[in-house]
């Protein structure tokens, strides 16, 4: 709102106005925010829930100070909601389509979460929301997203910006054609602006791969084939972060800091892809108007960093299903609109891992009962962060033997995480 109304305000020669022309002055601002409203909305709101004794019921499994946490907080997530919506609509082009279908998202997965969250809190229904209810939503959402990029004539990509021979002129605005122009003695080079399913894929020339190249049929049902197979790979995306970030928040600070370094890694790759000047120095494709992306991922860090004042070790809330679901919805959607979610194994790899860590102690237990009578794990626990918490038993890994402390786990689950983050933008450069 208040990037709208400095904008109506532009005829006004008002001190510093042309500030909020910036995408990077408006992604601090929206960082800075996100982390002040977090820490002081997110006291307030710890109090009501622990005056309404809105607890975490803790199930003995036998880990390391898990009844410790018995009766912390849950539903923590409200708290990185509103860090994140409240500054997105103060700093950010509410016009703008991707900072749209990311509101939507935001409060979509939220909703679902909240309803899982207050099942098992008021309800005293520990299952909550069914699996199927739960997956039918995020599948509606990955539709609506979907359908949206497929229709939408905003939503368009330019592969190739200019010639290689242009000259850079930059005049100050940042993330538009008229503030970064190339300028050349020939005429302009490459594509215009289309509607196509391209996206990022290391180690090849153009880091591009196009959905169509899936497709068995050439002509009209071929156009027909590619967007069904790039509608279906958005659900698909979308579904799994979500699951997958929900499955990871099971330590203190653990689903909220390897989130917050993906979002910085998203943000930065949304502000090159959406930089004119960038994207073709780096060969990348150019996605005019996602620069704004980069502005709402900074109120998404800065909500998270915020949060972990008070989820760090010992936490002093959990953000559930409400927070989970959230930011693994947000991460999944932000990388479909920059064209960068075949990015994502690498750089959410932890998210990756912790889900396979589940489907695999689940399928070898099912195996082993059938075959032997008697039901055998791979892992000590699943999802994987609950192996290092857990004493040794038997298992097919039971390294380590010991229990590893949960701040100790929690941390070197960050540093993975960064690696990661890191080893993603050095994808760019790999051809």
């Amino acid at each position: 709102m208040l990037y709208h109304l400095f904008q109506f305000l532009k005829d006004y020669d008002i001190p510093g106005q042309h500030l909020m022309t910036y995408l990077s002055f408006r992604a601090m601002l929206a960082s800075v925010t996100a982390m002040l409203i977090a820490f002081f909305a997110g006291r307030r709101i710890i109090h009501w829930l622990q005056k309404k004794q809105i607890g975490e019921t803790i199930r003995n499994l036998g880990l390391e100070g898990q009844m410790e946490k018995k009766g912390t907080p849950t539903m923590g997530g409200v708290i990185i909601i509103l860090a994140i919506l409240i500054p997105v609509l103060l700093f950010c082009n509410l016009t703008n389509i991707y900072i749209i279908l990311l509101i939507i998202s935001t409060l979509w997965c939220g909703a679902i979460g909240f309803t899982d969250d207050y099942i098992k809190v008021f309800k005293h229904n520990k299952e909550g929301l069914s699996p199927k209810k739960k997956l039918i939503a995020q599948v509606l959402l990955g539709f609506t997203i979907g359908l949206t990029v497929c229709f939408n004539q905003n939503i368009v990509v330019r592969e190739k910006v200019a010639n290689p021979d242009a000259t850079i002129i930059t005049s100050g605005q940042e993330g538009t054609l008229n503030s970064e122009r190339l300028v050349s003695t020939s005429q302009w080079q490459g594509k215009d602006e289309v509607k196509n399913t391209t996206t990022t894929i290391p180690f090849v020339k153009n880091h591009e791969f196009d959905y169509k190249w899936l497709s068995p049929f050439k002509g009209r049902w071929g156009w027909y084939t590619k967007w069904a197979i790039y509608v279906l790979m958005i659900v698909l995306v979308i579904t799994a972060c979500s699951n997958g970030t929900n499955l990871t928040d099971g330590m203190d600070g653990l689903a909220a800091g390897t989130t917050a370094i993906v979002g910085v890694v998203i943000g930065v790759l949304a502000w090159l892809s959406g930089n004119l000047l960038n994207s073709s120095y780096l060969s990348i494709m150019y996605i005019p108007g996602t620069g704004e992306i980069a502005v709402f991922m900074s109120a998404f860090v800065g909500a998270l960093i915020g949060f972990l004042w008070y989820n760090s070790y010992p936490a002093q809330v959990f953000m559930g299903d409400t927070g989970s679901l959230t930011i693994g919805g947000i991460i999944g959607v932000s990388a479909i609109l920059i064209r960068k979610e075949l990015l994502l194994p690498v750089l959410c790899g932890i998210f990756l891992v912790e889900s396979l860590s589940v489907l695999m102690q689940k399928a070898y237990f099912k195996y082993t009962k059938h075959k032997y009578g008697e039901g055998r794990r791979i892992f000590k626990m699943a999802p994987l962060h609950h192996h290092y918490q857990k004493e040794g038993i038997p298992s097919l890994i039971t390294h380590p033997v010991r229990a590893i402390p949960e701040p100790k786990i929690v941390v070197r689950f960050w540093s993975v995480g960064l690696i990661l983050g890191v080893a993603t933008l050095t994808l760019l450069k790999l051809r």
